[in-house]
């Protein structure tokens, strides 16, 4: 069971470390740190990604600012209370770190992450007023000790046009990159605040089968 979970949740960045290790907390007196790593994109911008590392990966390896690595590991999320709400947040959990080899196969597509789950929420479908296709999807991924991940992912064109259609439970197999996003909040008083948002950036999209699917995951 845990082998067929740690496939459905699947992730590999290459990128440059651009904050340094900050405590983030102890679990079972497993020490995690977090960092920040640029990811380039094809089109010259660039997604700056939180990552979550434990204390193990990093014996006997030394990393600093600047440096190129090469992370392996899942999309979490988890929620937080934020002015009486709750918050999804979105981190990488490396389960490798090294720094890149020059002839590593995974240099021809630095940001690339797959993800088997099901559809937890309707899909939001909407065309832009220059005609594109677009639409917003929320996949549960199950992970161990009954858990699961809620992923928020984004597609256009014809993909966009399929996934409309999709209902809630549909069981689903999707390939592409993790991507930030800046926008701009409004708060009390006319304020304006920077903030970040992340999402999977879909460029495949299959359907399972309806006898492959199983019950979508109740939200926690």
């Amino acid at each position: 069971m845990s082998d067929n979970l740690l496939e459905t949740n699947k992730v590999t960045l290459i990128g440059d470390l651009v904050s340094d290790f900050e405590y983030s907390h102890t679990i079972f007196g497993e020490v995690f740190y977090k960092v920040k790593i640029e990811v380039p994109r094809l089109s010259d911008n660039i997604d700056q990604l939180p990552v979550i590392i434990s204390e193990r990966l990093l014996v006997d390896q030394s990393f600093g600012l600047g440096d190129q690595v090469t992370i392996k590991g899942q999309l979490r999320s988890y929620n937080r209370k934020v002015d009486e709400r709750s918050k999804l947040i979105l981190v990488i959990f490396a389960k490798d770190i090294v720094l890149t080899d020059e002839d590593s196969p995974d240099r021809s597509n630095p940001n690339s992450i797959f993800l088997n789950g099901f559809i937890c929420k309707p899909t939001i479908y909407r065309e832009t007023p220059f005609g594109r296709e677009i639409c917003d999807i929320l996949l549960a991924v199950n992970r161990m000790y009954n858990k699961s991940d809620y992923i928020p992912c984004i597609t256009w064109g014809r993909n966009a046009r399929y996934a409309k259609n999709l209902e809630i439970g549909d069981r689903i197999n999707i390939w592409g990159r993790i991507q930030s996003r800046n926008y701009e909040k409004k708060l009390v008083g006319g304020d304006i605040q920077e903030k970040v948002a992340y999402e999977v950036s879909i460029s495949k999209l299959i359907k399972e089968e309806p006898s492959e699917m199983k019950e979508c995951p109740d939200e926690t």
